[in-house]
């Protein structure tokens, strides 16, 4: 299901002279399946799957990727069973205690989308502790998606919007510009580039705004196994797209 790469000098030297995504988005979608094709317990998957996410992040920033989006609770997946919930919650706090150090280094900035509110006080505190420690970094902003779902977040949106208007008065038309102001991305730059692992292709809820224009890339491969290498074939589809944003081609 993956995208052929155009190979050859002529291809390659058309890459090199097209931008790298400022922003790319990652739906880190398989844990499960890969911890039941190794005859493994599910938790063990996701445990996998915090591992596979280092050093894609390391090599993004290397890279000088902008911003650096992935899906890592939805809205949705409090239906999992209470265990399941519970070790995506630890391995959150885990993953926060022992990276941020690391991520401080190499001049990341760890940020949130989603109703935070709503997770467990000790992963908001674990979350708060590492946005403090990380805030002055400015190489990329790595922005963690929790208990976050694409509706949730425009009728959230939408509310702060309606919470800034004066009382009594009638409400001004809502545009485009003063809507993308008041969702939780507020600030950053829209995805150019949507990962999704284990070839499933659907948004699932993900970023359903910002995505109008994002060149989307699925692969097979599951994410305890997505490599940087992995990463560098997606930017290298990504390079080859003719990107006209709803113009003439």
């Amino acid at each position: 299901m993956e995208d052929n790469l155009i190979s050859g000098a002529a291809g390659h030297e058309m890459m090199q002279d097209r931008p790298l995504p400022r922003h790319i988005a990652i739906i880190m979608d398989g844990n499960g399946r890969w911890a039941i094709r190794h005859g493994l317990p599910r938790v063990l998957g996701h445990r996998e799957g915090v591992k596979a996410l280092k050093p894609i992040v390391k090599e993004c920033s290397r890279l000088g990727i902008e911003v650096l989006t992935v899906y890592a609770f939805s809205t949705e997946n409090w239906a999992r069973p209470a265990g399941e919930v519970n070790t995506l919650m630890a391995l959150l706090e885990e993953f926060l205690d022992s990276e941020t150090p690391e991520l401080k280094a190499q001049g990341v900035s760890i940020r949130t989308i989603g109703d935070i509110g709503q997770l467990p006080v000790s992963a908001q505190a674990a979350l708060a502790r590492s946005r403090r420690d990380t805030a002055n970094q400015s190489k990329m902003v790595l922005n963690l998606a929790l208990n976050y779902g694409g509706r949730d977040e425009l009728v959230r949106a939408v509310n702060r919007w309606l919470a800034s208007q004066p009382l009594g008065g009638v409400l001004p038309a809502l545009d485009v510009d003063t809507l993308a102001q008041h969702l939780d991305t507020a600030g950053l730059p829209d995805p150019d580039l949507l990962i999704r692992s284990s070839g499933e292709v659907r948004l699932s809820n993900f970023l359903l705004w910002q995505m109008a224009y994002a060149e989307i890339y699925i692969t097979d491969v599951l994410w305890p196994d997505f490599t940087p290498e992995e990463l560098q074939k997606a930017i290298a589809v990504f390079r080859m797209r003719e990107r006209r944003f709803g113009g003439h081609s």
